[in-house]
């Protein structure tokens, strides 16, 4: 297990979860209707199922399950997002971020936190030194340091230095600053295109396929049988 070489830090924790949650309900009139139309867009534009969870890697370097809405067609997928089967609609919350709103999901459930460390797949975890995995000493974030200094135009070193830092000073100030630059960066559109070549998972691509972990990322749908969508974000 991973969460054994992890012990958690706690600065600023409880007021950081504090204000996750109460963001999160204070601001429940909004995003609960638009993750209906979401998911309806979603629907309509290209079937079942509507959402899909994969597992990411969570504070204390404990495995979660994180919630997405389905932006490629249903099928074998590999661990980088391959631009030819994402969907027209996909693209569009792409590109505007809508298909982490489900994410809001984890947060209040106290799996994510609304900023930290985007969650890294197993894969990616496993690459770390010790020294690198002091990032999942608290909560992934929902957007964090890396997503609004570059998000995926940044080289993965870079992306790590922006992750220690933040676990390393989780401050309630750097907290509303990386909310209020999410909010242009997501309205600009920026590095949202592209993935960095230096993810250790862009090298694992071409050994691993949908039976891996089948289990670890499956399709929601009550109604059908899963299928996978891995996407490294």
């Amino acid at each position: 297990m991973f969460s054994a070489e992890l012990p958690v830090q706690s600065n600023n924790s409880i007021a950081i979860r504090s204000l996750d949650v109460g963001i999160v309900v204070l601001l429940a009139p909004a995003w609960i209707p638009l993750m209906i139309i979401t998911g309806a867009a979603v629907l309509i534009s290209s079937g079942r199922p509507i959402l899909f969870t994969q597992k990411r890697i969570g504070s204390g370097g404990s495995p979660f399950r994180m919630y997405k809405f389905r932006s490629m067609l249903t099928g074998r997928n590999a661990l980088v997002p391959d631009p030819t089967r994402i969907t027209a609609v996909g693209r569009l919350l792409r590109r505007t971020s809508l298909d982490e709103l489900p994410q809001l999901v984890n947060v209040l459930r106290g799996d994510m936190s609304l900023v930290g460390p985007r969650p890294m797949l197993p894969e990616q975890f496993a690459s770390l030194s010790t020294s690198e995995r002091e990032r999942a000493s608290i909560r992934p974030g929902l957007t964090g340091l890396a997503q609004v200094n570059g998000r995926n135009s940044l080289l993965w070193n870079d992306r790590l230095a922006f992750d220690l830092r933040w676990a390393r000073q989780p401050t309630i100030s750097l907290y509303f600053a990386t909310l209020c630059k999410t909010a242009r960066v997501v309205i600009g559109g920026q590095g949202v295109d592209g993935h960095d070549p230096t993810d250790p998972v862009v090298d694992l691509r071409p050994t691993l396929t949908d039976a891996v972990d089948l289990a670890s990322n499956t399709d929601i749908d009550l109604a059908s049988s899963p299928t996978q969508e891995r996407r490294a974000a």
